[in-house]
């Protein structure tokens, strides 16, 4: 038995899938903040799992984004190059708002007390000018001590070009004080920039003790249910980590759950032979959305938490697959500013209280709110009937808003609907037009909760011909879990001229990459010939800043394989960026991710019959915007079998997820259970 699982914001979900019969099941019930693992262990039981069968479960969490958001994590000190304590005040110039005089940088996780500086000095080659003060570190850890830390951090200058000092500094503290976390930024990332290596090893520290405990309570739990298999965490870059690894490096787990719907969506695409895919995920919370390009999902280093147009955020320099997050999903609360605007989200109700809907205490109207209103969400039929939803609390909790506006309450629900696909539609252009790409070339895979209620619509209005909802959309992240390998990114930063780089040790540097990765997994019992190493360079042209990530061949860098890669940037650069220069090119980051492959769970084609038909349930009224008014059909998902089709206006029920059908589209159930709708904009 396989099972994965996965925290949200708003509901825990779990996916399993028995290998002896194909079986794939799911279970969902509310997230149980603080103690988040008691949902995990609830839908465990819930989804009626024997313990004893697990041989392999995976985990996808929000705690370490929640310790972060919520400022939870511990008293955490920096130890520092001389001269180089305000980093982390200093940050960058570069503010999101050039024109906002109220601006004010972000205030650091760590206070200047708590930064102290020792003697050492490594130049940019990674030469030593300084030797390390031993003696320094550890007056300045003992001080930190002093103060009640419960974690430090080290960041020195150059490290990524020669980590000796930091893990000179690191052993001492660790010998010495083996009860405090230590992060050393060279374990995190060797990729240069003084400002987000700091920030990245703090922000490392920070959750590390937050992250142990709960990993620690999570095992103990797992295993006085005698789960035995094999454990394993979601990361960040669209991998998965052991248990141990990740209490190492928890910042990796950052965007833990969302990656894993990314991979999903790349799954089914492989499935259904479509490589160009937005994946759009709305929970409860929030919509996530990342386009895949030819089946690779994208990934970045240039990662922030808390990034908006008046705050500078918090930069974390590891890889993350390149996703786009609003505060926009079905618990986010409709309001009002002072002006009197309306606006939705990034504050949601969450599952407990919930939307005024749900009856358990919530008077804020909310998006579900304002969809049961319209009439796309059966009341009756929320979770199966697991929640039975107040629509007339839903009318009461919009009356305010509709009042303010001089307008009747459906109207007013149509509004809040309104504005929550508008920030929807702006957060799935970021991830394409902003970045040079067509919508119009892509299909649009909507999961979630609410994926499904949504995607129809927003699809029409950036003109994107298809929307394929795959099955069971409302647990499709924890599914995708299923779908990952074990994955270690290495980033080294040298910067050399793609002219003489074919002589200049290229080579060399791949190999000590793939060196550094077959001692991570080897003491993980994963085998030489289970690994896949993949090659990407960050490029840019002599004098630029920023730079491009480009695909890179696994096989030897010769003249000819050097010349093919500047081919490739030129290309990217002009995608990005509209146009491309006869500059000399340069690398600067080298990128290898090693994969341990496990074997993946496989899509079963639909076995029962059903047609369209047979599916009906019934009909009633539902509002389709600018459509109106509409006598809607109402379909049960499940009885629907492949090849049947569904034109709207249509609903689509299934027990956690509502497709909406808008009059003109067209709805195909593919030989997999997919809903593939045919939107006509």
């Amino acid at each position: 038995m396989r099972v994965a699982s996965d925290i949200g914001g708003t509901f825990t979900d779990l996916v399993y899938l028995d290998e002896r019969t194909g079986k794939v099941g799911a279970a969902k019930t509310d997230t149980t903040p603080p103690d988040f693992e008691r949902g995990a262990i609830e839908t465990i039981r819930k989804a009626g799992v024997r313990a004893q069968d697990v041989d392999f479960f995976v985990h996808g969490t929000t705690v370490i984004i929640n310790a972060l958001t919520e400022r939870s994590g511990v008293r955490t000190g920096l130890i520092t190059t001389r001269g180089f304590r305000d980093v982390l005040e200093i940050g960058r110039a570069n503010r999101p708002d050039l024109y906002n005089l109220s601006y004010t940088k972000p205030k650091p996780f760590v206070p200047r007390f708590l930064r102290l500086e020792v003697t050492e000095r490594v130049n940019y080659k990674g030469e030593v000018l300084t030797p390390l003060s031993e003696q320094e570190v550890v007056e300045a850890a003992e001080a930190l001590i002093r103060e009640g830390v419960e974690a430090i951090a080290i960041c020195f200058l150059h490290a990524y070009a020669n980590p000796d000092h930091e893990r000179q500094a690191a052993e001492l503290i660790r010998r010495r004080w083996p009860q405090i976390p230590v992060t050393a930024s060279y374990e995190i990332t060797r990729e240069w920039r003084e400002y987000e290596r700091t920030s990245t090893a703090v922000l490392n520290s920070y959750v590390k003790p937050i992250a142990g405990r709960y990993l620690d309570r999570l095992d103990h739990e797992l295993e006085r249910i005698g789960v035995r298999g094999s454990r394993y965490v979601m990361q960040s870059n669209g991998g998965t980590a052991t248990f141990g690894a990740a209490r190492e490096a928890p910042i990796q787990m950052v965007e833990s759950g969302p990656v894993a719907g990314v991979l999903g969506a790349i799954a089914v695409g492989n499935l259904v032979n479509e490589g160009n895919l937005i994946s759009l995920d709305i929970g409860g919370t929030t919509a996530k959305t990342s386009l895949i390009d030819h089946g690779q999902a994208k990934v970045t280093t240039d990662y922030k938490i808390e990034w908006t147009r008046t705050s500078a955020g918090y930069p974390i320099k590891i890889p993350v697959v390149d996703i786009v997050e609003i505060g926009a999903g079905g618990g986010s609360i409709a309001w009002l500013d002072d002006a009197g605007s309306l606006h939705v989200g990034p504050q949601s109700a969450g599952a407990v209280p919930g939307p005024a809907c749900y009856g358990r205490g919530g008077t804020m109207p909310t998006v579900t709110d304002a969809n049961v209103v319209a009439g796309r969400i059966n009341p009756e039929y929320f979770l199966g009937g697991e929640i039975a939803l107040d629509a007339s609390r839903a009318r009461e909790a919009l009356q305010p808003i509709a009042a303010h506006f001089g307008t009747g309450v459906e109207q007013a629900a149509l509004g809040v609907i309104r504005l929550a696909n508008a920030n929807m539609v702006n957060a799935l252009k970021l991830v394409s037009v902003h970045r040079g790409y067509d919508p119009r070339d892509f299909t649009l895979v909507a999961f979630g909760g609410a994926g499904a209620m949504h995607a129809s619509a927003l699809a029409a209005e950036l003109h994107i011909a298809r929307v394929l909802i795959p099955t069971n959309p409302a647990v499709f992240s924890a599914w995708g879990m299923l779908m990952t390998d074990l994955r270690y990114d290495l980033i080294w930063t040298s910067i050399l001229r793609t002219e003489a780089a074919a002589n200049d040790g290229l080579e060399r540097i791949w190999d000590t990459l793939e060196g550094q990765a077959l001692e991570y997994f080897t003491p993980q019992g994963i085998a030489r010939s289970r690994l896949v190493f993949q090659r990407f360079a960050d490029m840019r042209y002599a004098g630029q800043e920023h730079t491009v990530k480009v695909p890179v061949p696994i096989s030897g860098m010769t003249e000819a394989a050097v010349a093919e890669v500047e081919n490739r940037f030129h290309a990217l650069h002009e995608q990005r960026y509209t146009f491309k220069l006869t500059s000399p090119i340069e690398f600067v980051n080298f990128h290898l991710t090693a994969l341990g492959t496990v074997e993946k769970p496989r899509m079963r084609r639909l076995r029962k019959n059903g047609t369209a038909r047979e599916a009906v349930k019934g009909k009633r009224e539902v509002d389709f915007d600018a459509h109106g008014q509409a006598t809607a059909t109402i379909y049960e998902r499940d009885r629907l079998g492949p090849a049947s089709t569904v034109k709207g206006p249509a609903i689509i029920e299934e027990p956690a997820a509502t497709t909406v059908v808008f009059p003109g589209q067209r709805v195909e159930v593919d030989g997999y259970g997919n809903l593939v709708i045919e939107v006509r904009s």
